[in-house]
Parts: structure tokens; C-alpha cells; sequence
């Protein structure tokens, strides 16, 4: 059963939740296989409901103590692009498409998101474009993350903010 798990941190990003859980993008995620689809949905307000068919799980829940188990049981992140849940997903060694909330001002998270897919570390797009990016996106081409290196995520993450 392949899973795609969907994160949002601590946050509330609205425009990820509805995008994904669309039904044009639920019908994307079959065709590619996947099976099962996991909602972290945090603070938000769009929640979707819970599904369960003999072809497709939705499941939804807002928090846990540690996204650890969902992360290594998923075979695709869609995530919000935090640094943190960017950092703990590519640590784990998991294929990361990360969709950039356009609406945010002075977004250093698309710079973040466009410097670590310019690495091929992973994809990036935003809510308007999750479809396309879904059907066209390659994973087999991302390259792994430097395991263990803190240090040089930090000075990364300082350079493309401008610290």
C-alpha cells in the first residue's frame, strides 16, 4: 500500500490541505498508486473528512507528539516548506515535494524550496500548480541529503535567507 503523507507543522496552511485533498488530486495520487493518504492538518480550518474504501484511506488528525512514524512509513511527503519539516524529511531519506505558500510575504521558503530542488534534493511547486507537478515529477531522480549535518543545513539555511 503506498502512502503520500501530507504535513504542515504547526502551522495552518489552508491552501496545502483543500489543494491536496481535492478530488482531482486524490484521483492524481491513484493513478500514481498510492493507496493511502495521511492529513496533518495542524491549526487550519479546512478539514477534510476521513475516508476509507476498499481502493483508498484518507485519514486526518491535526497533531502528534512526533511525525517520525509517518514520515518512515510514507513513500511520498508533500509538506509545507518549513525548514524543520523540510530538514527532518530529507534526514530520513524520503522523497519530499514541498509546496510553497505563495500568499506569505518576504517568502524565504521559496528561496529554500528552489535552492534544495536546484540541488535535487527535492520537488517544489506551489498550491495552483500541485497537480502538474505531481503528474510530471520524477523521483527516482532526487539525489539523497547529506546525513548528519546540522552544521551545514544552518549555513545553507543563512545563506539563502541573507543572514
Amino acid at each position: 500500500m503506498k502512502t503520500a503523507f501530507v504535513t504542515v507543522g504547526t502551522t495552518s496552511f489552508d491552501g496545502l490541505v483543500a489543494a491536496v485533498s481535492a478530488p482531482e488530486a486524490v484521483r492524481v495520487l491513484q493513478d500514481l498508486s498510492y493507496s493511502r493518504l495521511i492529513l496533518q492538518i495542524g491549526r487550519g480550518t479546512v478539514t477534510p473528512d476521513s475516508v476509507c474504501t476498499p481502493t483508498f484511506t484518507q485519514e486526518v488528525y491535526r497533531y502528534k507528539n512526533s511525525l517520525f512514524q509517518d514520515i518512515q512509513e510514507a513513500d511520498l511527503i508533500i509538506s509545507h516548506a518549513g525548514a524543520g519539516s523540510c530538514l527532518e524529511v530529507l534526514e530520513a531519506g524520503k522523497p519530499l515535494l514541498v509546496v510553497v505558500n505563495d500568499k506569505l510575504m518576504d517568502n524565504h521558503q521559496l528561496e529554500l524550496a528552489r535552492q534544495l530542488q536546484r540541488d535535487g534534493h527535492l520537488f517544489y511547486c506551489t498550491c495552483r500548480t500541485l497537480i502538474q507537478t505531481l503528474q510530471s515529477m520524477d523521483l527516482s531522480t532526487l539525489k539523497p541529503f547529506p546525513p548528519g549535518q546540522p552544521e551545514k543545513f544552518a549555513a545553507f539555511l543563512d545563506k539563502v535567507v541573507g543572514i
